[in-house]
């Protein structure tokens, strides 16, 4: 894929006349996937893709194409050819960008990930092994992840990564299932086994006759899944600069009013941790850490080229969205081995779902319990909970409610596979949490 990039930008770069300046962003992916149903082999496919989005500059103007790389480089060099002139008749009708931003250095980098990964097949066979028996559902995924940048003005970036990402469920009945998550970027079998028995024992438990409790706040204890849900969430809307200058973002009262949250509660964005590149898709390297939360306030936001541009302030190498890709939550002192115990009665929550805003202004969210919701008495679980749904500010969960966050941190790839798959990523701990609300 490195080749076909630099063939593809070679070739681009080539055709500019006159004071044009080219950027080119480079995404591709060679992946295996593999969806399975009732513990077998249900679909099996391999996807290759490369895409090439094309941004050519003349003065204060500026124009975007895209086009789909085949590898054949006569088809390629057509493609990039009629876009190149499609962008440059258009140019002169278009008004100046008064925020335009791209680097105009010649900056090089490259990070050649290692694949530390066991073919495909070796994954499956462990998967099917560790699943004798059991009604599993759920999609596997894996290969690498590249990205490049180039530009006329001389900067060269390429990254590659080599994740994995296995997805399941084991099946009880009804709605209940035990929801299981592998991912990173080395497989263990034994790390894969420990987890398939944990979601076995958990079945087990779902197995349990159905417990409905009334609409009330509640004692719980958030898996760190469910953490992730939620402060995704959260993330999703509230550190951008642009939405905290225009007054969109959920975080408003903690830049206005000086609202904080627990002092337990350190949040950083940290693209090292994560499966995605460490330059965003205009080229402009990221930060290694964005302080986003200290000790429970807020700290930098972050901010996008465009937005750098507008509001005089440095880039931090933020995506055009301004949303966190690489999330890494610091973690407390409580053993998740005495997370039940330390709970007492209440609710364990192993997953959220659906999650949006009930009102933005309060960073008040609402959304649905999912896999894993047990009523738990003298830290034993007791029953299944009936599937509720769930109304809370983040000033309550993470703020004046939070009493625990787990010692260990689990590393959370996204799973999603739209157009091409997530390089999104979250470490977090588990969290203990005083009255969360639960409603019908």
């Amino acid at each position: 894929m490195h080749e076909a990039f630099e063939r593809a930008a070679a070739f681009a770069l080539g055709r500019l006349t006159g004071d044009e300046v080219c950027a080119l962003h480079f995404e591709g992916e060679e992946s295996r996937f593999v969806r399975f149903n009732k513990a077998a082999v249900r679909q099996a496919g391999q996807v290759r893709q490369m895409r090439l989005n094309l941004q050519l500059i003349r003065g204060a103007r500026q124009m975007q194409g895209s086009v789909t790389l085949t590898g054949d480089a006569e088809e390629d060099q057509s493609q990039i050819g009629r876009i190149l002139g499609d962008l440059r008749g258009a140019l002169p009708l278009l008004p100046e960008d008064p925020h335009l931003a791209y680097p105009a250095d010649a900056a090089v980098s490259e990070s050649e990930g290692m694949d530390r990964l066991p073919p495909a097949e070796e994954a499956v066979r462990d998967i099917l092994s560790l699943s004798k028996g059991r009604d599993m559902a759920g999609f596997h995924a894996q290969g690498a992840i590249c990205a490049g940048f180039a530009s006329s003005l001389g900067a060269r970036r390429w990254f590659a990564s080599h994740p994995f990402n296995f997805d399941w469920s084991f099946y009880v009945r009804g709605d209940k299932a035990a929801k299981g998550r592998y991912a990173g970027f080395e497989w263990d079998r034994e790390a894969l086994a420990e987890r398939a028995a944990r979601a076995a024992r958990e079945t087990e438990l779902l197995a349990r006759p159905e417990r409905t409790v009334p609409p009330g706040r509640y004692r719980a204890y958030l898996s760190p899944y469910a953490v992730e849900d939620f402060v995704s969430t959260v993330a999703r809307r509230g550190f951008g600069l642009k939405g905290l200058r225009t007054r969109r973002s959920s975080l408003l009262q903690m830049a206005e009013e000086g609202r904080r949250l627990s002092p337990l509660v350190r949040l950083e964005e940290a693209p090292a941790s994560g499966a995605g590149p460490d330059f965003q898709e205009e080229g402009f390297p990221k930060a290694p850490r964005v302080p986003l939360l200290r000790e429970g306030a807020l700290g930098e936001p972050l901010v996008s080229p465009r937005s750098g541009k507008e509001y005089g302030v440095p880039t931090n190498g933020a995506s055009e969205g301004e949303m966190p890709e690489a999330l890494d939550m610091g973690a407390g002192d409580l053993p998740m081995e005495d997370a039940l115990a330390r709970l007492g009665t209440g609710v364990y929550i192993g997953d959220l779902w659906y999650l949006n805003y009930s009102d933005l202004a309060s960073c008040r969210i609402t959304g649905l319990t999912r896999f894993g919701t047990f009523w738990v008495e003298g830290g034993e679980i007791a029953a299944p909970l009936r599937v509720m749904r769930f109304d809370e500010t983040a000033y309550r969960v993470l703020g004046e409610n939070l009493t625990a966050l787990t010692r260990e941190r689990e590393l959370i790839l996204d799973p999603g596979t739209y157009r091409q798959r997530s390089t999104r990523s979250a470490v977090t701990p588990g969290a203990l949490v005083e009255e969360f609300a639960l409603t019908l």
